[in-house]
């Protein structure tokens, strides 16, 4: 069932009664630092092991 145009809008209006036209500039920008920092440790997990595999081989 998707989510129709009508439905994101009432979200919206919860939203802004919520936290506030002033506090979502600032929910938006945390938003988005916590999903780079999540994108950057996947990013940083899945090279982890590649470099260990390396090391292994080495020694």
């Amino acid at each position: 069932m998707p989510i129709g145009p009508t439905e994101l809008i009432i979200i919206l209006v919860i939203v802004v009664l919520l936290f506030g036209a002033r506090k979502l500039p600032e929910l938006a920008r945390g938003l988005g630092q916590s999903a780079k920092e999540f994108r950057k440790g996947i990013s940083e997990e899945e090279k982890k092991p590649e470099e260990s595999k390396t090391e292994q081989k080495q020694s």
